[in-house]
This record gives structure tokens, C-alpha cells and sequence, in this order.
């Protein structure tokens, strides 16, 4: 008889996950409290326009397409993309733009240009990314950081001596000032301290490996938007024989004797033999392991950010826009001091303006655009987000139209909005932090949680809030990580 192992949660780590435990020789059933599948990976319409609801960055693609090599199948048969050859357009109030190419050579003769920096310089700078990512992704981002084995090998050893290149001991924002001189410039990298919901003023230099992800491996669009990602992996799911139970709330992983035994679904005892929590880990020991002994270290440590999104049905199209899109703060120290220190809005946001409709046949009608409108926001603590969104609200068009001499108001026909407090309360992200925990310290990494529970056999735990972190590339490899602890059937 075949073992049986139940996935908890079915979030694109969740979804990975089965079909991992499948390609392994499991019976797989997963759970889902919601209707659909891909938790924050999903899609709603308004009107006449489609908006994914939640990731908007789509890098490292191989991650994907290896899902469906696991069953020898044609990934594009199921799933198709495509490339930018322009990665992020970026803009400051005093009317400067920048787009950052795809192609690396022609980004560093761009910016040497616009921003009057060396080549040389920008050329370092990427090499030192590349370095870091080389040095430490089979630690840090590929393998278990809480089994011995993994320090037992040639690619630790050589981090350890290279720990001086990783800059541990200051911010990414040090690092990022100790290249360049140009404010913008410096600001620009400073971003990516966003892709992992942290603080460029606090989260370590190491985190300036980031970068070299988007820019060596480029950005994406999935043909039919984003939530084609997850949607194409239920169905492969699906035609490989795992089962879904949408609408189907799990109330406890029951355990004994130190081992899983299955879960208690409606009141009722389903027999696993393995289960696979892809659920916020903090939510998951205050609901589904009320008995278990909690990792207070672990859950007790800051969150990520959160966010407020706008999705807006603008009736006019906007030629200097792109799919990704910033509009930058005149202060962005002052910005990261409010959403983690202050716990509420700057009156300056950095804005995201993400467009599928630029790329995706559909998402909008002919002469309009569908725009998701992003700022950070801090986790929910019980502020007003009523008169939070009623006032960034006003901020974001006041930057929108600044930066981009137009009247936003006039052409907005649809919107819908989120705040960190229903992004909880959908995802059950705890506060509706988006990655987990932050990396604002050096040691956050080893403090995530684990992928494997250390006191309850034949338990794991996959995506965002666990190791080895946050955004898409990183929940597909916490499932891998898992794939590789778990036995064969």
C-alpha cells in the first residue's frame, strides 16, 4: 500500500510540495480552506478588468518549469512565458526617469550615463552580487539550515572563508553607499531590501545578492498573467492524480507519541502517514498545533512588512509606463522608520504601479489599463485602515500625478482595495505580513523556521514563512528543501 501524505494549504509552496511528494511515490491529498488553489498566487475580475491578486514579480522560471519535468512533461504544454527586455521603470519627483534593461551590459552603460557613475564600478557591483549568490545560495537558500549535514560540506567551508565578501556586519544600505555616489542610485538598489519585506537600513549586505537574481535571470510574464503560475500546477497536479479539497478547513494536525498521525478535519480523524503545513507557520501553531510546544524564539521575531494595494480600472494608457513600475519617495529612510518603527504610513510612499494589461491580451478593455497600485505598509496592529487607506489614497495620486504630469482621478472607473488587515485575514499571514518573518539582522536567516518539525515526526513545513524565506523562487525551493528530507515512498 502506497504511504499517504496530506498537504495542508495550497499556496504555490503547497501545490509544489504535492507534486514533489507525488514524483516520490506518495499518495498526495491537499486541503484548502478557500475556493481556490495558489493562495496570494490568484486572480479576481472587476468589471471589464482582470487583476492578479497578490505576487507580481516572476524571475527564475526554471523553478517552475522543473515541476513539470519531475513527470517528464512538456511544461509548455501547460504553462508559457515570456521575457522582458526591460526589467523596472523608475521615477523621482524632480522629473528624472530611469529604465533598467534586461541585458546587464546595457543597464551599466545606462546608469554609468544617467547617474554619472563608473562603469567600473557598476560592473564590481554586480560581480559582487553574483559572488555572494555563488557563495552562499547551496547554504542558504537550497538546503536545510537546521540539519548538520549541511555545514559538512565544500560549498560551507568555502563561505566560511569568504565571510568578509558576504558583509554581514553592515546594512545593505552601507554597502550600497560604499559603491555609489548618487542618491538615486543608492536608493534604486536599496529596494530590493523589499523583496524579503525588510529595511535596506537594517537588513544585512548580504541581501544585495538579490539584485543579481532579477538581473541574471531576468523578469517574466506568465502569457495569461501572473496566477497562471499556480493555475497551471494545480491542473498538472490534478492530471498526475493529487487531490484537492477546496473548501475544506483542516481544525488540527493530530500527532502521538511524537509522530503525525493524520488530521481532524469537521470534527473527524483523516489517517497520513506525512503531513505538510504550507500554512503561515505562526498561524499554524496558534490553530493547528495548539498542543505542540511553540518555537517561541522563532514566532516571537519581527515581521515582515505588509502592504495596501489599489486595483484600479484606469480608462487611458500611459506610454512611459511599463509592467513593473516605482515611484520613489523624496525620503527613504524616513519611509522604512515609519513601517517598522512607527507602525504607520510616511507622507511620502515609494509607489508600485504593476500593468499586466501591458503584456496580457484581456486584463483590460481597448484604450485602458489595469493597475496594481502597491505601497508598503506596516503589519496589522489594529490601526484604522479606514482612515490609513482614506489617507495614502490621497498620497499615492498626489505622487502618481506628480510624477507622471497626468490627473489619475479623472480615469479611475474601477477599484478594489486591500489592507494588511484582509490580507491576514484571507492568507492568514499573521498581521498580514507578505514574507514571513524580516531580515532586518544578520541572523535571520538561521532564525526562520525550519523546514522539518524537530519534535513531531514525519512533519513539514513549506513556503513564505519558513526557510528559506518570502516571493516565488524562495517558496518553490522551501518545497524542494522538503522533497529532499522526505523518504521515498
Amino acid at each position: 500500500m502506497k504511504m499517504k501524505s496530506a498537504v495542508v494549504g495550497s499556496g504555490i509552496a503547497g501545490i509544489a510540495s504535492a507534486l514533489r511528494l507525488k514524483a516520490k511515490g506518495y499518495d498526495v491529498d491537499v486541503f484548502e480552506q478557500n475556493d481556490y488553489t495558489g493562495g496570494k498566487l490568484h486572480s479576481f475580475q472587476r468589471g471589464d478588468y482582470r487583476f492578479d491578486y497578490g505576487p507580481s514579480l516572476f524571475t527564475m522560471p526554471h523553478l517552475v518549469d522543473e515541476l513539470f519535468g519531475l513527470f517528464e512533461v512538456d511544461p509548455k504544454s501547460y504553462f508559457q512565458y515570456k521575457k522582458k527586455d526591460s526589467i523596472c521603470n523608475y521615477f523621482w519627483e524632480d522629473g528624472q526617469q530611469f529604465q533598467v534593461k534586461a541585458d546587464k551590459e546595457e543597464f551599466i552603460k545606462d546608469a554609468s550615463k544617467t547617474f554619472n557613475e563608473s562603469e567600473q564600478h557598476l560592473s564590481d557591483y554586480l560581480k559582487s552580487t553574483q559572488n555572494k549568490y555563488e557563495l552562499t545560495s547551496s547554504l542558504f537558500l537550497e538546503k536545510s539550515l537546521h540539519k548538520l549535514g549541511t555545514y559538512l560540506s565544500k560549498d560551507t567551508v568555502k563561505a566560511i572563508f569568504n565571510l568578509s565578501k558576504l558583509h554581514l556586519d553592515s546594512s545593505l544600505n552601507e554597502v550600497n553607499e560604499k559603491y555609489f555616489d548618487h542618491p538615486k542610485l543608492v536608493q534604486l538598489f536599496n529596494r530590493f531590501a523589499t523583496y524579503n519585506g525588510s529595511s535596506p537600513y537594517k537588513t544585512p549586505g548580504i541581501m544585495s545578492m538579490i539584485p543579481h537574481l532579477e538581473m541574471n535571470y531576468g523578469a517574466f510574464i506568465p502569457k495569461h498573467g501572473m496566477h497562471d503560475i499556480s493555475k497551471s500546477l494545480t491542473q498538472l497536479a490534478r492530471d498526475v492524480g493529487i487531490k484537492f479539497h477546496l473548501n475544506q478547513k483542516v481544525d488540527e494536525i493530530i500527532y502521538d507519541n511524537g509522530e503525525v498521525n493524520g488530521l481532524k478535519i469537521n470534527q473527524k480523524v483523516e489517517n497520513f502517514d506525512l503531513v505538510v503545513c504550507n500554512m503561515d507557520v505562526y498561524s499554524a501553531y496558534n490553530s493547528l498545533l495548539k498542543k505542540a510546544t511553540a518555537p517561541k524564539k522563532t514566532l516571537e521575531q519581527e515581521r515582515s512588512s505588509s502592504a495596501l494595494i489599489f486595483y484600479w480600472g484606469v480608462n487611458k494608457t500611459y506610454k512611459e509606463l511599463d509592467l513593473h513600475n516605482i515611484l520613489f519617495t523624496e525620503n527613504y529612510e524616513k519611509e522604512f522608520d515609519h513601517l517598522f518603527n512607527k507602525k504607520y504610513f510616511a507622507d511620502d510612499p515609494t509607489v508600485y504601479i504593476n500593468i499586466t494589461s501591458k503584456e496580457v491580451n484581456g486584463d483590460a478593455p481597448e484604450g485602458s489599463e489595469n493597475w496594481f497600485v502597491m505601497v508598503n505598509a506596516p503589519t496589522n496592529c489594529g490601526q484604522d485602515w479606514a482612515a490609513q487607506t482614506t489617507y495614502i489614497r490621497e498620497k499615492v495620486i498626489a505622487k502618481i500625478n506628480k510624477c507622471l504630469g497626468t490627473k489619475i482621478q479623472n480615469y479611475i472607473e474601477v477599484e478594489h482595495v486591500e489592507t494588511p488587515e484582509s490580507i491576514e485575514s484571507a492568507t492568514s499571514s499573521f498581521q498580514g505580513s507578505l514574507y514571513g518573518t524580516s531580515s532586518n539582522n544578520k541572523f535571520a536567516a538561521f532564525l526562520r523556521h525550519p523546514n522539518f518539525s524537530s519534535k513531531i515526526k514525519n512533519l513539514y513545513f513549506c513556503g513564505g514563512s519558513v526557510h528559506p524565506g518570502g516571493g516565488i523562487p524562495l517558496c518553490l525551493l522551501s518545497a524542494k528543501i522538503v522533497s529532499d528530507l522526505v523518504p521515498k515512498a
